[in-house]
């Protein structure tokens, strides 16, 4: 059984206790939770200073933050979201028999979150749960493509453009262009630019908003996935993620 984080257990129970009964001050939640009153004002401190909570400065009573909201909403987005591609992406896999992944925008990373292995020896595997850069991964530039100039600078200034291998693009010019070609096709292709012997094709997926916070790729050996099958992998990646896009609410 993992370990309980205590402070973190107990800001949880906090919350709890501010959702099930809205405007409390630290001496009433202290003694709801048992808790001694000088850990709950430092968690609550934290809290507000997040946004997780609010406070009313003249009864000095805490309440749930909009913050919270914000991110419920993420959540319930990013549950529909697999829901809608699920299908699509075990059809991807059932066709190319390689590694599909699905990936959401995290800061200034992708984050991996569902995937179909292929049943080849030889193949990608699910890395679930694992971030990855922006610059050098197809689901990552498939969402980069669709950044402002000022959000790509942004992007740079923050993470850098390091170098995983010797196919990884460093300049800031260069992965302009590529950018560029992505826009112009709808794919981006991972040419071995994050792991050695690994080609990726990736495709964006617009919300209702018509942002691009997701992505899918297709993945497998460099040997199996060759330039010359780019064009074919990366319209029928194109078809599944269109129809997704067109799922979520985007016209």
């Amino acid at each position: 059984m993992p370990a309980v984080v205590k402070p973190v257990h107990n800001a949880i129970r906090i919350l709890e206790v501010l959702g099930q009964e809205q405007g409390l001050g630290v001496t009433r939640i202290s003694k709801l939770l048992e808790l001694p009153k000088s850990s709950v004002h430092d968690i609550l401190a934290t809290l507000h200073n997040d946004g997780l909570v609010e406070k009313d400065s003249e009864r000095n009573y805490y309440s749930l933050g909009l913050r919270l909201f914000e991110l419920g909403n993420l959540a319930r987005a990013n549950l529909e979201l697999r829901r809608i591609a699920t299908p699509f992406l075990r059809s991807l896999n059932e066709k190319l028999d390689e590694t599909v992944h699905l990936t959401i925008l995290d800061g200034w990373e992708v984050l991996y979150i569902e995937c179909f292995e292929s049943a080849k020896q030889l193949r990608t595997y699910s890395v679930i749960g694992v971030r990855a850069p922006l610059h050098c991964t197809a689901v990552g530039k498939a969402i980069l493509a669709y950044f402002t100039e000022k959000q790509v600078g942004e992007m740079i200034k923050a993470m850098g453009l390091p170098r995983f291998t010797a196919n990884t693009i460093t300049e800031h010019a260069a992965l302009d262009r590529e950018l560029a070609e992505i826009r112009q096709r709808g794919y981006a292709v991972d040419d071995a630019e994050h792991e050695e012997g690994v080609r990726c094709i990736g495709a964006p997926i617009h919300n209702h908003e018509a942002l691009v916070r997701a992505s899918i790729s297709v993945s497998g050996p460099s040997q199996r996935m060759t330039p010359q099958r780019d064009e074919e992998v990366g319209k029928l990646l194109m078809s599944k993620t269109i129809e997704i896009s067109r799922r979520l609410g985007y016209k």
